[in-house]
């Protein structure tokens, strides 16, 4: 098992230097300048080259990309081009807003479709499961930005329930620690501002979540059947014991497996919508973030905050695998 998981932590390395090559390449081939998007049209070219220089921008790509690994050595990622902070630091502000909606959202999608594939799977051909069904392959097909309006629309606009955008009321009050601010409230005991994080993360983290549910659920439904097809079931079944210890106590376990893979791939799915969704519900993550800085051709920026969630995404994805040998023994690591 170690062996296994320090090969993967190897093929890390290649995997995302072949990942910060490719965006380096797609934000060379982006129209525009970034220092004439900085200094205005109206900028000298005397301007325009002294600001280029200082950015390293008349380099040629290989001696820019030079720099850019070279700081990565180091463990810095450069500095945005607007406002001249160093991009860790912006990092570190803004990912927990992210990380926070993206495991709302995951468990969301987890609970409720493993619960949905289960039922499915257990009356298959049912009005239950031909519903549930029609309703995940609705969830794969709708847009995250077009779901969002509309929730918007329905639950904000008109019904009032829920606030349009943001993390917390300009009225509320909250000690920021960790700036996880569902931790936040619960370390500080304050139980107002708890009620106001969590009434601002509904709407935005049931629309990040509908393609993740849709997806577990199917991918739970289709293991189960699989699963309850199988021989020691019938047997088990045959011997007495209860429908419920049958599918959770023997079935479930197995068909984990395979559900197990996908919400580990969901996640990083998960991250990569949250560009859509923190833009339209104004949330102040890495997202939107990035989104503003392609706007920007801010290059530092896209290319720290691309490079931080591939790394989460093939780290997350090592954590899957383990968890193969932990669900299943049989299952040897070669």
């Amino acid at each position: 098992m170690l062996s296994y998981i320090l090969r993967r932590i190897l093929i890390l390395i290649p995997t995302l230097l072949g990942v910060s090559i490719i965006v380096f390449l797609m934000l060379q081939a982006m129209p525009g300048d970034p220092a004439e998007l900085l200094l205005g049209e109206r900028a000298t070219d005397k301007a325009l080259f002294e600001i280029r220089e200082h950015l390293g921008l008349n380099e040629p790509l290989y001696v820019q990309y030079g720099l850019f690994l070279k700081r990565l050595m180091k463990g810095d990622l450069g500095e945005t081009i607007w406002t001249r902070q160093k991009v860790w630091t912006e990092v570190k502000q803004r990912f927990p807003a992210t990380i926070e909606l993206a495991v709302v959202a995951l468990f969301i999608a987890c609970f409720f479709g493993v619960i949905l594939g289960i039922i499915s799977a257990t009356r298959q051909y049912s009005l239950f499961d031909y519903i549930s069904m029609l309703g995940a392959l609705a969830g794969v097909s709708m847009p995250i930005f077009w779901l969002g309006l509309v929730f918007m629309l329905i639950f904000s606009v008109n019904l009032g329930w829920l606030p349009l955008s943001g993390r917390l009321s300009i009225d509320v009050d909250l000690q920021i620690i960790t700036n996880f601010y569902v931790l936040d409230a619960v370390l500080t005991r304050n139980w107002v501002a708890l009620k106001d994080v969590l009434w601002h993360i509904i709407m935005p983290a049931v629309t990040l979540s509908t393609i993740p549910m849709a997806i577990v659920a199917r991918m739970t439904r289709s293991a189960m059947l699989d699963v309850l097809r199988q021989d020691y079931i019938k047997t088990a079944k045959a011997k007495g014991l209860s429908q419920f210890k049958v599918v959770f106590k023997h079935a479930l376990r197995n068909a984990l497996i395979p559900v197990v893979t996908t919400i580990g791939l969901q996640f990083g799915v998960t991250l990569g919508g949250a560009i859509l969704t923190e833009t339209i519900f104004a949330w102040p993550g890495v997202g939107k973030w990035m989104y503003d800085a392609v706007m920007q051709r801010d290059y530092m920026v896209i290319q720290g905050g691309t490079l931080l969630i591939a790394t989460l995404f093939v780290v997350i994805n090592l954590c899957v695998d383990v968890l193969y040998a932990i669900i299943n023994p049989r299952i040897s690591v070669n």
